[in-house]
């Protein structure tokens, strides 16, 4: 009986700490976007300089792609990669784009 009370213990503070982890993510996601992209993209994503990102039919990872890699096809600045950019970072602000409504 008192294993099991721990083990379900465990088991919510395993979960409260995935979702604060998911929470800070996802807010790193929207500061690094608001540092690095939105003087092109908007604070929104609605646009400016740059394309609208709200509601783009890119992937996620065609996102992180652009972002880490660049693309030849691309206007500049993103004919390279993003100065400064780890992967998490570009995945942060990829799931944050995704979720622009």
């Amino acid at each position: 009986m008192k294993l099991s009370k721990t083990f379900a213990l465990v088991l919510v503070m395993l979960c409260m700490c995935f979702a604060l982890l998911s929470s800070s993510f996802a807010e790193d996601g929207a500061a690094v976007y608001k540092m690095k992209c939105a003087a092109c993209h908007g604070a929104e994503g609605q646009g400016k300089i740059g394309p609208a990102l709200k509601g783009t039919s890119l992937s996620g990872d065609q996102i992180v792609a652009v972002l880490t890699k660049g693309d030849e096809a691309k206007k500049p600045p993103h004919k390279k990669p993003v100065n400064g950019l780890s992967a998490d970072d570009a995945k942060a602000v990829a799931d944050y784009v995704k979720g622009l409504k």
